[in-house]
C-alpha cells in the first residue's frame, strides 16, 4: 500500500512540476552571413569544387557569403521564482541555402535567461554539417498578448581545422588547413502563449 501511495504522489508532484514550466514553439526565419571557409566556398561552389576542371582551388578563396535559414523552435521556461529574470531552454532545427538549391541542416540547443523586458542572452553547443561548435546569442523578446515575437543575434566562431586529401591526377596527398567560417545571423520567429 505504501508503494502505490509514494507512486501516486510521484507522479502527481511530476504532473505539478511539469504544469509550472511554459512550453512554447514556433516558427523561425532570419539571415546569415559566413565569412570565407568551407560553408561559404559549399554555398557558392557545391561540394566538388576542390578539383574543379582539375584545378585545385584553395579552400576559402570563394570568399564570405550570404543565406537564409529557415526552421523551428521549441522553447521551455524553467527557474521562474516569479522574480525579473526566467530560466530558457531552446532547441532550434534550421535549413539555410534552400534559395541556392543547397541544403545545410543544423541544430541547436541554447540555455539562457530572459528578463521582465524581454531581454535574452544565451549559449549552447550547435550540430551542422561543418561539425559541432558554440553558439552565442542575444535578444529581445516582444509580447504582445499572448504572441511573443523574438529577434536574436545569434554569432558562432568558425573552426580550424587541418587535414589533407588524395589528389588522383598526380597521384600525391595535399595537406590543407581551412576554417568553416565564422556565422553571424540574424532571427525572427513568433510562438503563442497557452
Amino acid at each position: 500500500m505504501k508503494k502505490i501511495i509514494l507512486t501516486i504522489a510521484s507522479i502527481l508532484m511530476i504532473i505539478s512540476v511539469n504544469a509550472q514550466i511554459q512550453q512554447l514553439a514556433g516558427p523561425r526565419i532570419g539571415m546569415t552571413f559566413i565569412s570565407e571557409g568551407s560553408t561559404a566556398d559549399f554555398l557558392h561552389k557545391g561540394i566538388d569544387y576542390v578539383t574543379e576542371d582539375g584545378k585545385t582551388y584553395k579552400l576559402g578563396e570563394t570568399g564570405s557569403a550570404f543565406t537564409t535559414q529557415y526552421g523551428w523552435q521549441w522553447e521551455s521556461r524553467f527557474a521562474d521564482g516569479g522574480g525579473e529574470v526566467v530560466g530558457i531552454v531552446e532547441w532550434v532545427a534550421l535549413v539555410a541555402g534552400m534559395e541556392q538549391g543547397k541544403f545545410l541542416p543544423s541544430l541547436t540547443s541554447v540555455i539562457g535567461a530572459r528578463t521582465a523586458n524581454g531581454f535574452e542572452v544565451g549559449v549552447g553547443p550547435s550540430l551542422s554539417l561543418s561539425g559541432v561548435g558554440m553558439v552565442f546569442a542575444i535578444g529581445k523578446n516582444f509580447k504582445s498578448g499572448s504572441l511573443n515575437m523574438p529577434v536574436n543575434l545569434v554569432f558562432m566562431p568558425g573552426k580550424d581545422t587541418d587535414g589533407s586529401w588524395y589528389n588522383e591526377i598526380d597521384d600525391s596527398y595535399n595537406d590543407y588547413t581551412y576554417s568553416s567560417g565564422a556565422r553571424i545571423s540574424l532571427m525572427v520567429g513568433f510562438n503563442l502563449s497557452k
